[in-house]
């Protein structure tokens, strides 16, 4: 197909995988680890650098149209989530890293089998690729940690303010391992997953884009503002703090105590900005432009209680599987699918990630032998990722996709793609021959 579209052969080959989280949803952008694995499904790139500038795009699945550009001249339309600004994104990042310009061009065919919109990171990947792409026809060399940073930092021209797993684990991802993924510093820790039972991904077939919705960057904004009102409640100076994990560090307390704190300073009700201007004593004014997105600054209410406690319980239940995992008890499976079970509650009641399709099939996967269930992603759609007993494997896929997928509507949608079970995978990487 590259013959076809280029009249030309490809000179290298980079893929880039996508993740499943298995626990710690929502709060990489507040400063707390998580805990994902990469999928063994992948964005793929073919890729010949050429003389001119001229940047060229096509893509194997025909939805996705064809796209050229000059290499030195890249617009990122915020307002359009279309595939190939991500492919942009990751470009633009690795040109601004070296102050670049001049840059040569190339012919790119991508090519994929992550599902898109589907919480399992389609998007990340594509923007890791691409910036590895970027890198190899440069000739530059980077390690995975400063391709991961730049990566996360660059998706933010698409207008998604999150938080830096996705890129992280597509680079630093190692087969067999599930890994701890650590923030400021970036870093990542082996996660050695129970072996009597294997993680399940099922779709729910509702799609969601984050960078086409403003769900996401709202909890990214209210998560902020209790960062803010803690901080003020507790003596802080709250102007810089910007994440929920800096007032813990500042204070000096564990989560469990964050947790109370949350409970004293602030209230159940929604915050109208009118409230949050007079808890910080500022304008509304100053609260438009100097705290809030462009994209939040129209948004009546904020629920701070609601969010701060679910980073805060969230970020301790990651800890917590981690631990389980290294000591390996008897009932480990047990153990670790209550954590995601407490998870998936507090998504779809604090933080209101989740939707009816997400809990019905978190219900129907517990029912047929899931010891935990959960969304994973943003969640508003996507994926479940569940812990499933190895003994339980083959009749647990059969009884889920004829209570959820036999219907009529999502029968449509259903392919291979959507319920499969997953082991770690490997990390982003070039190589030459397909």
């Amino acid at each position: 197909m590259f013959n076809s579209k280029f009249g030309s052969s490809p000179k290298f080959y980079v893929r880039a995988p996508g993740r499943v989280n298995i626990i710690g949803e929502h709060i990489d952008y507040c400063g707390y680890s998580v805990l994902p694995m990469a999928v063994e499904q992948d964005m793929l790139i073919a890729v010949e650098p050429v003389k001119t500038q001229t940047l060229q795009l096509a893509n194997t699945n025909p939805l996705y149209p064809d796209f050229s550009t000059s290499s030195n001249n890249i617009q990122i339309d915020k307002t359009k989530p279309l595939w190939h600004n991500y492919f942009l994104c990751g470009f633009k990042g690795i040109q601004e890293h070296f102050g670049l310009s001049n840059l040569t061009g190339m012919n790119c065919l991508v090519d994929g089998n992550i599902p898109p919109s589907s919480g399992l990171s389609s998007s990340s990947a594509l923007v890791c690729c691409a910036g590895l792409v970027t890198l190899t026809v440069l000739g530059m060399n980077l390690s995975k940690v400063e391709l991961a940073e730049i990566c996360a930092k660059s998706e933010r021209y698409i207008g998604t303010e999150g938080g830096g797993m996705d890129q992280s684990i597509s680079f630093l991802a190692e087969e067999g391992t599930a890994k701890l993924i650590e923030f400021s510093p970036l870093r990542a820790t082996d996660v050695k997953l129970p072996s009597g039972a294997v993680f399940v991904i099922a779709n729910s077939c509702v799609e969601m884009n984050k960078a086409a919705t403003s769900h996401f960057n709202i909890r990214v904004m209210e998560c902020r503002l209790a960062a803010k009102l803690l901080a003020k409640y507790r003596g802080l100076q709250w102007g810089k703090v910007l994440r929920l994990e800096e007032v813990q560090t500042k204070l000096g307390v564990s989560l469990e105590e964050m947790l109370w704190i949350t409970e004293d300073a602030l209230h159940p009700e929604p915050y109208s900005p009118e409230e949050v201007c007079r808890c910080l004593g500022i304008s509304l004014q100053e609260l438009r432009t100097q705290i809030l997105s462009p994209n939040t600054q129209d948004v009546p209410i904020f629920k701070l209680y609601q969010r701060a406690t679910h980073v805060y319980s969230e970020a301790a239940r990651v800890l917590q599987f981690k631990k389980i995992c290294e000591e390996a008890p008897d009932d480990t499976v047990q153990l670790l699918g209550e954590l995601m079970n407490q998870s998936h509650a507090s998504c779809r009641d604090m933080y209101e990630c989740s939707c009816p399709e997400l809990d019905q099939l978190v219900d129907i996967c517990r029912k047929f032998g899931a010891q935990g269930s959960r969304l994973t992603g943003a969640g508003w759609g996507g994926c479940t990722v569940s812990l499933v007993p190895a003994d339980k494997l083959t009749s647990f896929l059969a009884n889920v996709h004829q209570a959820y997928y036999q219907r009529s509507d999502r029968n449509l949608t259903f392919e291979k793609q959507s319920l499969f079970a997953t082991k770690p995978g490997g990390g982003a990487l070039v190589f030459l021959e397909a």
